[in-house]
């Protein structure tokens, strides 16, 4: 009886056990399928899946052929529904996304597709090519066709356009036109002709594919004899051709080149970087400006989405966007970015001068002069400011309870820890000894400057310089170095920075903003690009240097500011510089500098000079120069007259 017992205990687990087993296998689902489908569509691979009637290996060329013409873009594909019609019958709907361009406008549809369960009890399915999109018939494509967009314009002040699509010539050897004993011979009297380099341009023409039209150079047409005589001239070499095309460029081929950059053919370099956004040929943004917001001005692609027959007949468009560019808005005043580069154009050393509105902080001119060489010394230069930078080191005096008429002391030499400091070798006789601090100023004397060290601590001059605005970040749209002026040193080291020199350090638009500021009466907040998104490119650091923090700057005070006019206006009516005495117009304000650098005997030095005339603030610098009175003061003046002159 205990037997029995057992064995049907034994039984009775056995067939439970057999029921849940049962039980936990339950049969594939139309929705698996169809997830699976939706999967292996978005990545154009849908090896995952079964067929009716085929195999995955046939429905994968299938789909290749169907989507051939939306290559290299991949659809995202969801499931939206499965509704079983009947038995063993299901339909799917599938909700497709394709990213068409890089607008947020995206080619959306739902198709559908049948699923039916097969003889092994899953779902199998029945793939046409309506699956992939509802019109598209068994042997046609999808085929994506693109324009792409006009590029942006950058505008200046007033929205004056700066660059646009001006004509050009693209000058080059075309092989379909010559025979292959003559590529040689024509590629070096093209070179030639152009003045560039024979050897490389002929070993490029040899190189290229037997179609190819090889170019040599991109001539702006208004810098070349006129058309009909320029085409013929190239013409004249046998293969040779000039062929009619545009670019973006600016007004001229210097008009603030180093800001605004350069557009051109995608180099590899950025082709690989682009995650696909650039292809061979398509125009982008090389430097500058141009680089730092291509996406903002490439702009989308206009797109059009039909079906195409195995003819290439197409269809009427499933889907089109028209794609735009966008616009980038500078404060650059054309007429003044002109001049500016004009009065550098003889300066033989680096040379930049930055122009800014103090009522509204608008940058108006960032100029490099030739002996730059493209260089971006206007903005990123980081050079000793010389006696330019008692603007910081009177206002520090101001605060630590000096005026403009209290007596300091202007030795010919002052000894400071054993180095000798001393006045430029022309200063005037007549204003050593005890002289009121404002001549002391006008007259730039270094040894009286110096003699205040015991008054002014370097963290109270790093504090004066953040007022102006020197070492103060502040975004600008593009990359930018607002200086540097140590918090802390002693003895000579604090002697030098209270003239400008040892670790203290500025660019041209650094010592612009000091100046604006003082116009305006509060420290100034610069623009350069307007209402702009960021920069996609990284801009070269505008911080401060990694051996000195940024101060924390007490408010400049309208009294502190009327007090550095006040003094600047001395330097013009006494002082170095009084030929700008002479300039049109509204009284003009300024400081010069000279700063030695290097290691030779006598040193070298930069020259500098920074101006207020009314709501205007300039500063000039020449890497190479002597007193910033007497390589500046001229180069300064000439640019005031011919503002003046143009406003009359």
């Amino acid at each position: 009886m205990g037997k029995n017992r057992w064995l049907a205990s034994v039984l009775s687990v056995a067939v439970l056990g057999m029921t849940l087993t049962a039980c936990s296998e339950e049969a594939p689902s139309p929705e698996e399928a169809a997830n699976t489908l939706a999967e292996g569509l978005a990545e154009l691979d849908v090896s995952d899946s079964v067929f009716v009637e085929s195999t995955a290996e046939e429905a994968n060329t299938r789909l290749a052929d169907w989507t051939s013409g939306m290559d290299p873009l991949k659809p995202s594909v969801s499931v939206a529904s499965v509704e079983e019609t009947g038995d063993g019958e299901a339909v799917a709907t599938l909700s497709y996304v394709w990213d068409v361009n890089a607008s947020d406008n995206d080619y959306r549809y739902d198709t559908t597709v049948s699923l039916q369960r097969g003889t092994e009890d899953e779902w199998e399915v029945r793939f046409t090519s309506t699956a992939v999109h509802p019109d598209l018939a068994p042997e046609d494509h999808l085929v994506r066709e693109v324009s792409p967009a006009p590029r942006g314009n950058i505008l200046g002040a007033d929205g004056e356009v700066l660059v646009t699509e001006r004509p050009v010539w693209r000058v080059g050897i075309d092989k379909t036109r010559i025979t292959e004993a003559e590529l040689e011979s024509s590629a070096a009297a093209l070179a030639e002709f152009l003045e560039l380099d024979p050897a490389p341009f002929t070993e490029q023409v040899l190189a290229a594919g037997p179609e190819a039209f090889v170019e040599a150079i991109t001539l702006r047409q208004d810098s070349v004899s006129p058309p009909p005589v320029f085409q013929a001239d190239v013409a004249e070499i046998p293969g040779a051709a000039a062929l009619n095309s545009t670019l973006s460029l600016a007004p001229t081929r210097t008009f603030a080149r180093a800001l605004l950059g350069s557009a051109g053919e995608a180099t590899a370099e950025l082709i690989e970087n682009s995650d696909g956004a650039l292809s061979a040929g398509d125009i982008t943004g090389l430097s500058g400006l141009q680089r730092e917001y291509d996406d903002l001005l490439r702009g989308t692609d206009s797109v059009t989405i039909a079906t195409a027959t195995p003819d290439d007949v197409r269809s009427a468009p499933l889907f089109q966007d028209a794609g735009s560019s966008g616009e980038l808005h500078t404060t650059l005043d054309p007429a003044v970015q002109t001049l500016a580069e004009s009065v550098l154009e003889d300066e033989p050393s680096a040379s930049a001068l930055v122009a800014i509105q103090p009522s509204t902080g608008n940058v108006l001119a960032v100029a490099n002069g030739p002996g730059s060489q493209g260089q971006q010394t206007a903005l990123l230069g980081q050079y000793a400011p010389g006696s330019t930078f008692k603007l910081a080191t009177t206002l520090a005096m101001l605060r630590s309870g000096s005026t403009p008429q209290a007596t300091v002391g202007c030795p010919a030499e002052l000894n400071v820890d054993g180095r000798k400091f001393n006045n430029a070798s022309t200063y005037p006789a007549q204003f050593l000894g005890e002289i009121p601090l404002i001549q002391a100023f006008a007259q730039s004397c270094n040894t009286a400057f110096i003699n205040a060290r015991g008054d002014v601590s370097q963290a109270s001059l790093a504090e004066a310089a953040g007022s102006l605005g020197i070492g103060i970040d502040s975004p600008i749209g593009t990359g930018a170095y607002f200086g540097s002026v140590p918090d802390s040193a002693e003895g000579t080291a604090h002697a030098a920075s209270m003239i400008g020199q040892g670790q203290v350090l500025v660019s041209p638009f650094a010592l612009a903003v000091a100046a604006a500021s003082i116009g305006n009466g509060s420290r100034v907040s610069p623009v350069l690009v307007q209402e702009s998104p960021t920069p996609e490119t990284a801009s070269p650091s505008a911080s401060a240097s990694p051996s000195a923090t940024q101060p924390s700057a007490a408010p400049l005070t309208a009294e502190e500011a009327a007090t550095l006019r006040e003094m600047m206006r001395a330097v013009v009516t006494d002082g170095g510089v009084q030929l700008l005495g002479s300039v049109p117009g509204e009284p003009v304000l300024a400081k010069t500098g000279t700063a030695e650098f290097g290691s030779d005997v006598p040193p070298r030095t930069h020259a500098w000079v920074v101006a207020l005339q009314g709501d205007l603030a300039v500063a000039l610098f020449i890497e190479e120069g002597e007193l910033g009175s007497t390589s500046g003061g001229p180069v300064m003046k000439a640019f005031l007259d011919g503002l003046a002159a143009s406003v009359q």
